[in-house]
Parts: C-alpha cells; structure tokens; sequence
C-alpha cells in the first residue's frame, strides 16, 4: 500500500502539517526529503532501509559523495539537494546569532553549535564569546585535535576572551563517536577553564558536547 492510501494523519507531509516537524520519526523526514520511494517501497519503507544501511540519520547527514551515492534510491541530485539543506540550516543559525544578537534561547544556540560542528570527523573545540548583555560577539574554533581527543589551553582562551572584550563565553566540542557525555578530561578542562577566566571576570555560562543526540549541557547537569 502507497503512502498515499495512508490515513491523511499517518502520512508525512500531513503529519508535519498537523503537529510539527518534531513530531516525526527519522524515517518520516527523510522521506519528505526523499519525496519518492522504489519499485514496491513507499518513501517511509526507503528512508527505513536508508536508516539501516548507514547506521543513523548523523551518518547519512554526514556520509560523502561516494559513500551517500552508493546507497539504493540516492545519486547526484540528492546529495547536491542535502548539501544545500544542511548549509542553509547552517546559514541560518549563523544569522539568528549573528554579531550583537542576544542569547534568548537556549534551544538556537544549541542547534547553531550542533550545526556548526556536527560534520567533523575529529574533535573541534570552540568558544562563543558574548558581551555582557549575552549579546553574540563571535564564535571561534579554538583547537583541532584527533578522533578522540583535542588539546585546549587556557592561556589561549583567556587571550581570546580579552581580545574580542568578551564578558561571558559558551564553550562546545564535538565528540566524533557520537556519545555526547563529557570525559574526565572535558570535566577538568572546563574547570580548569572557568578558573582562569575568572581572573578576568569573564565568566562561563555553559559546555556544550556534540554527539549524536541533544547536545549535553554542563550548566543543565550541574557542572559549572
């Protein structure tokens, strides 16, 4: 049975209509986004095998050319058409909060930070810089490292912090494994981090670590 003979509240399209793009699984919005499914495949039993195939919605997003291409169902045009749906996403955050914006909600920085470091295949760890009206003066990746690992010093960031005259910083990291829990060594950075930017009363508002999921927040489990 094609998508079209679902009932009008099971169908995608409808359904993101009806209730949010949140309330969709991950096979639902791939299959608006894939619009069509296969010979005997609707769209939603394509997205699934998609699914299955890379492991996650996170490793489709983030497969390259080849990889994405030698999936059944995808080619040339979809992986042109994803590109330009996850740089526009991109885009977008970076105006949201873009330079003398406010911080006004803590779901937008999550999802600019997430996008702006999700795609890497080794850890990045990046510093956002506010004034002291939690205005967005700028992001700055800081440190690159390995798959597993990146080497932060604080000196640098206190630099950072005095050159661009912030007041408070947001820090975010990635985790390439996917796992979004912070390490001892995320735990004692941080703290070793927030000591030395205290010094020059600039405070940390939060750590965020990128993974698979929700970003995990140190502010929100207690850390800072």
């Amino acid at each position: 049975m094609g998508i079209k003979d679902w009932a009008a509240e099971d169908r995608p399209r409808e359904k993101l209509l009806l209730r949010g793009p949140g309330a969709l699984t991950d096979a639902e919005l791939l299959a608006i986004f894939l619009r069509t499914g296969t010979a005997g495949k609707s769209a939603v039993d394509l997205a699934r095998d998609l699914l299955s195939d890379f492991g996650s919605l996170k490793a489709m997003l983030d497969a390259d050319h080849q990889r994405f291409c030698q999936a059944k169902g995808l080619g040339d045009a979809k992986f042109t058409q994803l590109q330009a749906v996850l740089e526009m996403a991109r885009r977008h955050f970076k105006e949201v909060l873009q330079r003398g914006n406010a911080l006004t909600s803590p779901e937008i920085t999550r999802a600019y930070l997430s996008a702006q470091l999700r795609g890497y295949s080794y850890e990045v760890f990046a510093c956002l810089f506010l004034d002291n009206q939690h205005r967005v003066i700028q992001l700055d990746e800081l440190f690159r490292g390995t798959i597993d690992g990146a080497s932060v010093y604080p000196r640098e960031v206190v630099k950072k912090a005095l050159h661009h005259n912030a007041a408070a910083v947001i820090f975010a990291h990635n985790h390439p494994s996917g796992v979004a829990e912070p390490s001892q060594a995320d735990r004692h950075i941080t703290d070793k981090l927030k000591q030395a930017l205290a010094l020059f009363d600039i405070r940390v508002l939060d750590h965020f670590i990128i993974g698979d999921g929700l970003p995990y927040s140190f502010a929100e489990h207690g850390l800072l």
